[in-house]
C-alpha cells in the first residue's frame, strides 16, 4: 500500500509542473514569437510498475513517473501586421541571433530597432546578427531599408547587408533563456535556414489558449482522482492495521 502511496505522490509532482507549464503557456499566449511548452513524462524503470489491489481495482498496474524534460512545439505562429521598419516575422524553421553579454542567442522575436549607432538591434538593445555573424549597420542618411524575403537589405537600390536565419542541428537542446531568447546548447548555428523574413510583421505565439485552458482541466481533474486515490489507500491501511490489532 505504501508503493500506491509513494506512486500517487510521484505523479502529483509532475501534475503539479504541468500545471505550471500550461498556467505559463497561457500566460505567455500573446507574447512575439513564443512556441508552447509541453511537460515530458517518464516512467522510472529503474523502479518497475508493480501490480496488486489498490483503489485502482484488484491486480492494478502502478509504477513511479518522473518529470523528464520538456518539449517545445516550433509551429509556425500567425503573422501581425505592424507596419514598423525594423518589425520582421519568420516563416519556416530558421531563427535570428542576436549579441548578448552572456554569448550569442536565438530567437524568434522579430521587433527590432535602430539604436544610436545605426545597428539593428532587439528590445534589450542587443545587435542582431548578419547572415555572416556580424553586426548589422544601416545609414541612417539615406531613406528607409527595404528587407527582402532572403533577409537581403537595400537602401536607394544598394545592399547594406542581409539579415540571418540560422539553424542548429537538434532544437530540442535549445534552452530557454528568457525574454524570448534561446541559448544553443552547445551547437553552432549555422545561417541560411530555411524560411521566409516577412519585413513590417511580427509573429504571433503559436498558444492555442482553448485548448491550454482544456488541459489545464484535465490536470486538475487527474490530480484530484490521485488525491482521492491516495486517500482511499490511507484509509485502507488504517483498517487493516485495526484489524490486525483485533487478532487474538
Amino acid at each position: 500500500m505504501n508503493n500506491a502511496l509513494y506512486v500517487g505522490l510521484s505523479r502529483q509532482m509532475t501534475l503539479q509542473r504541468q500545471m505550471n507549464i500550461i498556467a505559463n503557456n497561457i500566460a505567455n499566449s500573446d507574447t512575439v514569437g513564443f512556441k508552447v511548452e509541453e511537460l515530458m513524462v517518464g516512467e522510472d524503470v529503474e523502479r518497475p510498475a508493480t501490480k496488486g489491489f489498490s483503489p485502482l481495482g484488484v491486480n492494478s498496474k502502478v509504477s513511479f513517473v518522473h518529470d523528464a524534460g520538456m518539449g517545445r512545439d516550433f509551429s509556425q505562429g500567425g503573422l501581425k501586421q505592424t507596419g514598423g521598419t525594423f518589425d520582421l516575422a519568420l516563416q519556416g524553421d530558421g531563427f535570428f541571433q542576436v549579441q548578448t553579454a552572456n554569448g550569442n542567442r536565438l530567437t524568434r522575436d522579430g521587433r527590432f530597432t535602430l539604436n544610436a549607432q545605426g545597428q539593428i538591434v532587439d528590445g534589450a538593445g542587443d545587435p542582431v546578427l548578419s547572415s555572416t555573424g556580424n553586426p548589422i549597420n544601416i545609414d541612417q542618411t539615406k531613406t528607409a531599408p527595404v528587407i527582402a524575403r532572403d533577409g537581403t537589405i537595400s537602401q536607394d537600390g544598394v545592399i547594406a547587408g542581409k539579415i540571418g536565419v540560422f539553424k542548429v542541428a537538434d532544437r530540442s537542446q535549445l534552452n530557454k533563456q528568457g525574454d524570448g531568447l534561446l541559448d544553443t546548447g552547445g551547437q553552432t548555428p549555422t545561417a541560411d535556414a530555411p524560411g521566409k523574413i516577412e519585413q513590417g510583421m511580427t509573429e504571433n505565439s503559436n498558444v492555442d489558449p482553448i485548448v491550454q485552458m482544456t488541459q489545464m482541466v484535465a490536470v486538475s481533474r487527474a490530480y484530484e482522482q490521485v488525491a482521492n486515490m491516495m486517500s482511499q489507500t490511507g484509509a485502507l491501511s488504517d483498517e487493516s492495521i485495526q484489524r490486525l490489532g483485533k487478532v487474538n
